[in-house]
């Protein structure tokens, strides 16, 4: 299989904790931590990037791992760590060849990351290699997202601005997403900036063909079971409550067998 190169490179890593910006109270960070709560550890953050639920878990005493295909995005985690003073066990890899030295009663897949994968037969062996990874009786808990309905428009664009705090370096991001129906994909183009003292020192153009894919509940649910999770449940967003039909937003849980 031929790999895509990663993403996360360049001035997205650099802006991503600015543009981001103040994350303590996004609803899922209360929400995994109640679900490492109920499922157990050890735990691990797929597509941990800068570290965001990493370094807040470990500072509570969870034993979690993370792995993220981005060295660039690892590198800004282990500074953050440093500050920190914690000791992440960090792993760059690809989810499709996932080959860790442990397994976890917990994985965590936040930020809808399981969309970024969309080949679908890609995404199959990645679902295989976190069904590898679960110990028997363990979860896996992934956030995914209905991009597009009928109806709407197939083109979107937005615009962000972002300080970092530590020096005052602005990133501009501007951000252009259209779907296409057949493929269920979107494909993306952004324009990042960096601007020291009201002056582009910097500009970056990133373009992914596709980006992301698309999944309907059904299709959600049908990509744990085929990797042979059992009691699949959806959830509405990062709530208890059980997934809505109307819900662009849920969170698909799979119990791995006891017995496997």
């Amino acid at each position: 299989m031929n790999l895509p190169e990663y993403e996360y490179r360049g001035l997205i890593a650099e802006a991503w904790d600015a543009l981001r910006g103040d994350t303590s109270n996004w609803p899922d960070r209360h929400f995994y931590l109640a679900m490492i709560r109920q499922y157990g550890q050890p735990v691990l953050d797929v597509g941990c990037g800068t570290g965001r639920l990493l370094l807040d878990y470990l500072q509570q005493g969870i034993d979690i791992d993370g792995v993220d295909n981005s060295p660039e995005m690892l590198i800004i985690c282990r500074h953050k760590a440093d500050q920190l003073q914690l000791q992440p066990a960090l792993y760059e890899q690809y989810l499709e060849y996932l080959a860790l030295p442990r397994k976890y009663q917990t994985i965590l897949v936040p930020s809808s990351s399981l969309q970024l994968i969309t080949d679908l037969a890609a995404v199959d062996q990645v679902m295989a290699r976190l069904y590898d990874h679960v110990l028997p009786g363990g979860v896996v808990v992934a956030s995914i997202m209905t991009l597009w309905q009928e109806g709407e428009p197939l083109a979107s664009e937005w615009e962000q601005t972002a300080v970092r705090a530590t020096d005052g370096v602005t990133f501009r991001r501007v951000a252009r997403a259209w779907f296409d129906p057949v493929s269920e994909c979107e494909h993306t183009e952004d324009v990042y900036q960096k601007i020291i003292a009201g002056n582009v020192v910097m500009e970056e153009v990133h373009r992914r063909s596709p980006a992301t894919r698309s999944y309907s509940q059904s299709q959600a649910r049908a990509l744990f079971e085929r990797a042979g999770f059992q009691h699949v449940r959806l959830l509405s967003g990062f709530t208890s409550d059980v997934a809505k039909p109307e819900d662009r937003l849920f969170t698909v849980i799979g119990h791995k067998p006891s017995s496997a």
